[in-house]
């Protein structure tokens, strides 16, 4: 894991442990996971939900999916209970089969929640988000994981920002709750990166921006905060 932090061209850990700090304190939060793609990527959702609410970070845990598939972006909320089905369903005695029981039991429970909609598989910027899912976000979540780089692409409207450009001024001064977005770097666009580790990846890999061996982690507080 340390090594894999030289790959990090941006890092708000710290600040993302004390808002999850704060968010136990308080007996729990309501936390949002903005899902992208089913597969592999979705079992890690899958993995981050559980780790926030056995932590007690999260009393509560929306996953926002979408209302059908669009390229690869394409998790549905079928997709999501087949996966728990599968794992809970395993021809094992372990860990595996474990997590898959814990996980329909968090369905069954309401302790994790389900909701389709039409914007996440929509191409407008997510500053256009519209109003009634804005508000609600607004009022409910008390922190939002941007998961996956089509995501990330629409948190900065697929626009050409200053690679060094802050977070907080892109995405945070518009985005409805707190925020952090988990991303590796697989387009050309992006923001809130140390110019000088921009400069290293440059110099390490032509393709650094595109091929998924650079990411991010961001975190903003969001607006109105």
């Amino acid at each position: 894991l340390a090594s894999a932090n030289d790959n990090l061209l941006h890092d708000d850990t710290e600040q993302l442990v004390q808002h999850g700090k704060a968010l136990l304190v308080q007996g729990g939060g309501n936390v949002d996971i903005v899902v992208d793609n089913a597969g592999f990527e979705l079992i890690m959702d899958l993995a981050l939900a559980d780790y926030l609410v056995d932590s007690g970070i999260a009393k509560v845990v929306r996953f926002q999916l979408k209302s059908h598939p669009t390229f690869v972006s394409d998790a549905l909320e079928k997709d999501l209970r087949e996966h728990v089905e599968y794992y809970a369903t395993l021809d094992d005695d372990g860990s595996c089969k474990d997590a898959g029981k814990r996980w329909l039991a968090y369905l069954e429970s309401g302790k994790w929640v389900c909701n389709e909609n039409s914007f996440w598989v929509q191409p407008p910027p997510m500053w256009e988000m519209p109003d009634d899912l804005r508000q609600d976000m607004k009022s409910r979540c008390d922190l939002a994981f941007i998961k996956g780089d089509a995501n990330y692409r629409r948190l900065l409207g697929d626009l050409e920002w200053d690679f060094s450009a802050p977070f907080e001024d892109v995405v945070g001064h518009y985005f409805p709750c707190p925020v952090c977005a988990l991303r590796t770097l697989k387009a050309e666009v992006g923001c809130g990166m140390e110019k000088e580790k921009v400069e290293n990846a440059m110099s390490l890999d032509a393709q650094w921006s595109t091929n998924g061996r650079f990411g991010v982690l961001q975190f903003s507080m969001g607006a109105d905060q």
